[in-house]
């Protein structure tokens, strides 16, 4: 079953990578205001978990920078992500609001039309 697991891992991360999709490219003043916004963004996720393929494309496609957290091979995103997110699961979409409450999204589809909707990307 490991073997398995290792393996279909390894296709999906082949599979991404022949099919990535293209950045798109925007004003530089239009990606800076992403950039700021994103910056209080990071993604927690396994390297080769489908859903975490399915939203590093997104991120990817409309060239948004958040930074990408390992919760399975790092400890430290790990026990961060069960101790203030309340369960290891990913894909999670942690978004510090400034100090204030910070925001655990988990799954896929609704960390794409969270990041759709809010920095408002067309489809």
């Amino acid at each position: 079953m490991k073997f398995i697991r290792w393996f279909l891992g390894r296709l999906i991360l082949a599979c991404d990578f022949l099919t990535r999709p293209k950045p798109i490219f925007r004003e530089r003043a239009e990606q800076a205001k992403l950039d700021a916004i994103t910056s209080n963004y990071s993604i927690y996720q396994f390297h080769a978990c489908p859903f975490c393929v399915k939203v590093r494309r997104q991120v990817r496609k409309y060239s948004l920078d958040i930074e990408l957290r390992d919760a399975k091979n790092n400890i430290n995103h790990k026990q961060k992500l069960v101790k203030e997110g309340g369960v290891h699961k990913v894909p999670c979409l942690r978004i510090d609001n400034n100090g204030s409450d910070t925001e655990w999204l988990y799954g896929s589809n609704k960390i794409i039309s969270h990041l759709k909707s809010e920095l408002q990307l067309s489809s």
